[in-house]
């Protein structure tokens, strides 16, 4: 095991490139710059994916209504890391940013101008080869039933059926997790 005093490390260096704070305010101005008003929830989420994905959906729906807590056109921003518990008897594919589109995707219901994103900073969500996937309002005209996937926690095969990963590769960076919905 190496310690910060070992000898052969006397020469290393780390360079801090962003913060999860700083990628979601990169996201701001891009949004402020293309003409939404961006909501930055946080950047340090936790808790299962499925769980926040109902209050990101909450807070997109209710934007997109009664113009609350901002109106349209806008983007939600979070970041942090969620977690999937998944029980021995399921054996699906997908990580945890795929589990919270799906999750998101199920409680919109192909609600109309909700279109999102979340991905892995890393490139990597779980143990697949996707960073995360894309959901639009269209998402139901393809025929998939989210529910059957969520209760096998398969949502790699789910977007992988759509068409709809997002594969990036390695990025050999991580600033935790990127959520963006955007409401039109």
């Amino acid at each position: 095991c190496l310690t910060a005093l070992e000898p052969r490390l006397s020469t290393t260096t780390n360079y801090l490139i962003a913060t999860p704070q700083q990628s979601l305010e990169a996201a701001a101005q891009v949004a402020i710059a293309h003409g939404y008003t961006p909501l930055i929830l946080s950047d340090a989420i936790e808790g299962e994916a499925r769980d926040v994905a109902l209050v990101h959906g909450a807070i997109a729906r209710q934007s997109k209504r009664y113009q609350q807590p901002v109106a349209p056109p806008c983007v939600i921003l979070s970041g942090g890391e969620t977690t999937v518990t998944v029980q021995q008897k399921f054996v699906g594919k997908g990580g945890r940013n795929s589990e919270f589109l799906l999750a998101l995707a199920h409680y919109l219901d192909g609600e109309p101008g909700i279109t999102a994103i979340a991905c892995d900073t890393d490139g990597i969500d779980g143990s697949e080869n996707n960073a995360g996937a894309l959901i639009t309002p269209e998402l139901w005209q393809r025929g998939q039933n989210p529910q059957k996937y969520l209760s096998t926690h398969d949502s790699y095969s789910f977007f992988e059926s759509i068409g709809a990963l997002v594969i990036t590769g390695p990025t050999l960076t991580n600033v935790n997790d990127f959520r963006a919905i955007v409401v039109d």
